[in-house]
């Protein structure tokens, strides 16, 4: 069947005419010189280097097979695969299973599964690379269940796996999110003698890194036989991501070899927990004595730039952009792009398209382009310059796609502006983006935070397949308008509709305990999500079991899960103690927690008006003094009040 349908796609390309003038009738020898001549003229087609065809007796199967593997490299469409293989099929060589294997290998590389799939079920000799080839195919496109399920038959079918197939199906695990699953695949390897390599036990480590505890992953890293960069990699990610970022940093400053990926992965750990400033001094030493910058470092470093709103550093990577001839990275554009227009140079925007491309009318590299305009008025409070920017999209006919009226949505949300927010929701409406579910998401935060959560509501409700971000935006509207009760219901509403939550939907729901004063069920959320839903904790997690504990008055406690978590460097834990500490009255911890502040963040004139008020409430008139007096030494003002009555 397979076979019929390959001649016939063929048939309509052309290729299958090129096979048959090219190939011999049936009967004739395999090694035939015309046999040869099409391959050479089929290989001439292929970039070099590709395996040499010395002579027409190479060609029944070894010759074919070789250029199948180079074509699998190179190969991106359905069409150039489906010709191949009619050359294969012409040939009388689509029953050899190493020809099956290569056309296998490349299909499933080219991400066409459905026809690998096919083709794999009508093999005879189904080995373990075929097997592993179909298994690793679906963990690279995302599609872990089916990679898994592939695995179950391979057992079934008394095919051993070999460390390659073990690897992909853990990475499949990981994907899928099923700890107990990985660790069957895990106790499988070990009760059948599988002989680790350093591959497979790297996938072990990452499996317990992403989806386990940090005490696991660290054992696994302890009893690993052989550790190669990649393994120190995972474990200084998985501290950062647990928080830690000091152990992380003390990791990647003893591991042996350190790559590329090593410092992009400290770099991003720092700035993630709100360290920008030795995220640059570390940006600065890889310049002077660490690898070259990948794609990766470029786009790090431009949210860095982005984040510290330095345009002089952002300007100077840049420069590097383009020497390095990174400037046609789609990434890279998009992050200078966010760069310029987070500093405020919103001039540099088209240059930054016009230098890759000339702009066709209607063209994506237009439609990002001025998107991206767009996108740089909100992100610097010019709402009313991102709405007529807008409507000089729709006048010249530039098409608005979902990313611009996004953007514009949040605007309507940031600037509370109710009635141009309706106007973006007709625009999506009349351009049929209705379907979109991250646009309904926007739309259901901007009627929110305008004030209009019945509107919110019913956007919501007019979509049958809800995934957990239109859940998650509902929850959080309900939330930050202090109905707790309705927020943790829908929660609940979003867990019996078999709904995964992820880690925005657990923000949402903590907060809503903590301002309920659910402190059981806030812990019971806490835990489910590491548990149950392998959530990793974030710093934002954190800061609502603070909030949570320290609202409800249990202060030593919120102190002590500080102390045993080490996020006692985040000022936004650190903030919500201190506001408990307000609310109780608890002068004395209020003061420490206080200080704590000023050392992190030296410049927020809050920190000082706020450690300055609590000196005085305890009647330190001197020591209130000494603060005001740095505050002035230093040059910092506390901020006018403004309003917009």
């Amino acid at each position: 069947m397979l076979q019929r349908q390959i001649l016939i796609a063929a048939k309509r390309t052309g290729s299958y005419n090129f096979a048959s003038a090219s190939l011999p009738l049936p009967g004739d020898l395999p090694s035939s010189p015309r046999h040869f001549a099409s391959l050479l003229v089929f290989s001439a087609f292929l970039p070099s280097p590709h395996p040499p065809l010395r002579s027409p007796t190479d060609y029944p199967t070894t010759a074919f097979v070789h250029l199948l593997k180079a074509s699998s490299r190179t190969v991106n469409s359905l069409l150039e695969a489906q010709s191949l293989h009619s050359v294969a099929l012409k040939a009388a060589l689509g029953h050899d299973d190493r020809v099956r294997l290569g056309l296998l290998n490349l299909y499933a590389k080219c991400g066409f599964l459905d026809t690998a799939r096919k083709l794999f079920d009508e093999m005879r000799n189904r080995d373990v690379l075929s097997w592993t080839i179909l298994i690793s195919s679906y963990s690279r496109v995302g599609k872990f269940e089916e990679g898994i399920n592939v695995f179950a038959e391979m057992l079934a079918d008394g095919v051993p796996p070999n460390c390659v197939t073990l690897s992909s199906v853990l990475k499949c695990s990981v994907g899928f999110g099923d700890l107990q699953k990985g660790k069957s695949v895990h106790g499988w390897a070990l009760r059948n003698g599988i002989e680790f390599d350093v591959v497979l036990q790297n996938s072990i480590l990452d499996l317990y890194a992403k989806c386990g505890t940090l005490d696991c992953t660290k054992n696994v890293f302890r009893l690993m036989s052989e550790k190669d960069v990649i393994s120190w990699n995972i474990m200084i990610s998985t501290y950062l991501r647990d928080g830690d970022v000091e152990r992380g940093m003390e990791l990647f400053m003893h591991s042996p070899n350190q790559d590329v990926s090593s410092w992009n992965t400290v770099i991003n750990g720092q700035m993630e927990h709100g360290f920008g400033v030795r995220a640059l001094q570390i940006l600065h030493n890889m310049v002077e004595k660490g690898p070259s910058f990948d794609h990766f470092t470029f786009t790090t470093a431009l949210v860095l730039a982005n984040r510290l709103t330095m345009l002089n550093l952002g300007k100077e990577l840049h420069c590097r952009i383009l020497r390095v001839g990174y400037n046609e990275s789609a990434f890279i554009r998009t992050a200078l792009s966010d760069m310029y227009a987070k500093c405020g140079d919103l001039e540099a925007l088209p240059f930054i398209f016009n230098s890759t491309s000339e702009f066709v009318v209607g063209s994506v590299a237009e439609s990002i382009s001025w998107s991206v305009r767009v996108a740089g008025y909100v992100k610097n409070g010019m709402h009313e310059e991102a709405f007529k920017f807008l409507c000089k999209m729709f006048q010249l006919g530039v098409k608005v796609d979902q990313f611009s009226l996004t953007t514009i949505a949040a605007a309507c949300s940031d600037a509370r502006i109710l009635e141009q927010g309706k106007q973006v929701h007709c625009c999506v409406e009349k351009l049929g983006y209705g379907y979109d579910v991250f646009l309904a998401s926007a739309i259901t935060d901007m009627y929110a935070k305008c004030g209009n959560l019945e509107d919110s509501r019913k956007v919501f409700d007019s979509f049958v397949n809800r995934n957990v971000v239109l859940w998650s935006s509902l929850i959080g509207a309900y939330a930050s308008y202090g109905q707790a009760a309705e927020a943790i219901q829908l929660f609940e509403k979003m867990l019996e509709e078999k709904i995964i939550p992820n880690e925005i939907s657990f923000v949402h729901v903590l907060s809503a305990c903590a301002h309920e004063g659910l402190v059981e069920k806030g812990w019971d959320y806490f835990k489910s999500m590491q548990q149950e839903y392998g959530v990793v904790p974030s710093i934002e997690h954190f800061a609502c079991m603070v909030d949570l504990l320290a609202r409800a008055g249990f202060l030593k406690e919120a102190v002590s899960f500080i102390h045993e978590n080490s996020i006692s460097n985040h000022p936004v834990v650190l903030k919500a103690l201190l506001s408990a500490c307000r609310i109780h009255n608890n002068i004395t911890l209020g003061m420490w927690v206080s200080e704590q502040l000023l050392q992190l963040e030296p410049c927020d004139h809050e920190h000082y008006v706020l450690l300055s008020n609590m000196y005085a409430l305890e009647k330190r008139w001197e020591d209130a003094s000494k603060v005001r007096t740095i505050m002035l030494e230093r040059g910092i003002k506390k901020l006018p009040g403004q309003s917009w009555i």
